[in-house]
């Protein structure tokens, strides 16, 4: 049979096409049912506190950054969504006097400008290197943080961020957060054209993406402008640059970090169910991490919620 369309973007693929029984599946699931999705190679982790939840989503890049030489340099990757991570980093570096130079660092993703044909200037609001900067890096003591170029920041022109995943460093973690419409960066579901019209990408289809210039799915743009713009979705743009799947699987770990701040309590059980149960699906993008080696979610307890029908 067909797949039904969106119910959000009828011109797009996105978790609303998917069976019904899954998504019923999903909403079903109490806290207990999430802790129990874990199996070898998928871990499910609670934090009873947002103290403890961005502390130890802290502590991934101190613990990538320690192990890291100038003869075996190591980095980690992170997102912008969450940020609230990111003044502790600095904080404990300098606190414990980390000489943390032989790091590195690769941002997940950046907005793209459609007039300018590049990704945003770091002076944009919205700038994803302006907030890894000025959260984290610059609070940085200076001899203690690693040089500029082992800060790695995608770019329209991708070939040199490409390049860097594959010039020595070793990525001991992805760090991620989970949009309204099931992503990590932005590697959203694609529209309903051409030969994907009737049906979403083959799963292998999808992992061959690398990072590239990408098309937001609507509700991406309508989560961004929640979060990030005060509602106002005219600041939003509608490109964005994504490190990719082939990127990604380049990570000896996933880590996604779910503060109930983005994606909703449907969305944290969707994704974790479709991952432990391997139901990989491209309308569902996070579910492609089914396959990877070593995937974690990470769940502040009091941002789970329920899926339970209220009227407000």
């Amino acid at each position: 049979m067909p797949r039904r369309p969106s119910a959000i973007a009828p011109d797009w693929w996105d978790y609303t096409t998917l069976d019904r029984g899954i998504t019923e599946e999903a909403a079903r699931l109490t806290p207990g049912d999430l802790r129990r999705l874990t199996r070898p190679g998928f871990r499910v982790v609670f934090y009873d506190t947002l103290q403890e939840f961005y502390l130890a989503e802290a502590l991934e890049y101190i613990e990538a950054w320690r192990q890291s030489t100038d003869d075996s340099p190591v980095g980690i990757c992170g997102p912008i969504g969450p940020t609230e991570h990111l003044p502790l980093v600095a904080l404990i570096v300098n606190a414990l006097e980390l000489d943390v130079r032989a790091g590195h660092f690769w941002g997940m993703d950046e907005w793209f400008d459609v007039e300018s044909g590049r990704e945003v200037d770091v002076t944009h609001p919205l700038s994803f290197e302006r907030a890894d900067r000025e959260l984290c890096f610059n609070r940085i003591r200076r001899a203690l943080r690693m040089p500029d170029d082992h800060l790695h920041f995608p770019k329209a022109d991708t070939a040199q961020y490409r390049q860097s995943w594959d010039a020595g460093a070793r990525c001991a973690v992805m760090q991620g957060g989970q949009g309204d419409v099931k992503h990590w960066a932005f590697n959203d579901p694609l529209p309903r054209r051409g030969r994907h019209k009737d049906e979403p990408p083959a799963p292998v289809e999808y992992r061959q993406l690398a990072t590239r210039v990408v098309d937001l799915h609507p509700l991406t743009i309508a989560q961004n402008a929640r979060t990030s713009g005060g509602g106002n979705i005219s600041l939003v743009p509608t490109k964005a640059i994504s490190v990719g799947p082939v990127e990604t699987w380049k990570a000896e770990k996933v880590s996604i970090w779910h503060a109930g701040r983005h994606d909703n309590p449907f969305g944290q059980r969707l994704t974790a169910l479709m991952i432990s149960k391997r139901m990989v699906d491209s309308s569902v993008p996070m579910s492609l991490l089914a396959d990877h080696p070593n995937v974690q979610f990470n769940y502040f307890r009091g941002g789970i919620g329920s899926c339970d029908v209220e009227m407000h």
